[in-house]
């Protein structure tokens, strides 16, 4: 792959309303050049509308988001839907979008663990294998920021673990910027480098993880966030629902 420098983000006051409703408060947060940060956060405080902004899918009623460099950014959305098209194979679906990709996309299947399944349908995959090709190919755009919206709160807990693990290989040999969201504690502790708790309130509780990956989920500090975070989440929810 090309190798291209790093951009961060930064969020000036950005939130969302949709009529009189609102639905993401107005934040403020700066994302450096190739850091992983997670949201978590009772739904309904705007978690994915956040991720569908930064994607250009949606524009914010407040704010605005400026990358840094002097650069078009690419992004890339992941979702908990691998959003395969059923009658395309595995290769042509990795290449939905792009031209004269075809060596790398096969190649990005062999790093995912599918090769030789090129010519499989979506349908002859388990989830965990429709989500790897979902992640093949939001790689082969090269994506300055890869956007994962609950990429794998679909999968069995075992598939769930290889995904996470195969995640972290790949970004480590393709280092970029990553924002997740998911409702997997333990995942948002696993994988990134900062947590932030998204409440009704915006964001209420911020984590910088300095361990090392890959992380062991044994870990007594990452059980202590663990507990804390998931206190953080209760709270929020039961003030949304009051």
């Amino acid at each position: 792959m090309m190798s291209r420098d790093l951009v961060g983000l930064d969020l000036l006051d950005v939130g969302h309303h949709y009529q009189d409703k609102r639905i993401l408060g107005n934040i403020d947060l700066s994302i450096a050049p190739g850091e992983f940060v997670t949201f978590l956060g009772p739904s309904g405080v705007g978690k994915s509308t956040l991720l569908r902004i930064l994607a250009g899918l949606e524009q914010p009623t407040a704010g605005r988001v400026e990358p840094t460099g002097d650069r078009p950014v690419v992004s890339r959305m992941m979702f908990q839907e691998d959003r395969l098209l059923p009658w395309r194979n595995v290769l042509d679906n990795v290449q939905l979008g792009t031209r004269g990709r075809r060596d790398e996309a096969a190649a990005l299947l062999g790093e995912v663990g599918l090769a030789g399944r090129e010519n499989a349908w979506p349908s002859e995959l388990s989830g965990g294998q429709r989500q790897r090709v979902a992640l093949a190919r939001a790689l082969l755009h090269r994506p300055d920021v890869l956007l994962l919206d609950e990429p794998f709160g679909a999968l069995d807990a075992i598939t769930r673990v290889t995904m996470q693990q195969l995640l972290e290989r790949m970004l480590a040999e393709r280092p970029r910027t990553v924002l997740l969201v998911t409702h997997d504690v333990e995942e948002a502790l696993i994988l990134s480098d900062r947590v932030l708790l998204l409440t009704e309130s915006g964001i209420t509780r911020e984590l910088r993880i300095d361990q090392a990956r890959p992380r062991h989920r044994g870990d007594a500090r990452l059980a202590a966030w663990k507990e804390e975070f998931l206190d953080g989440l209760l709270e929020a929810d039961r003030a949304l629902h009051s």
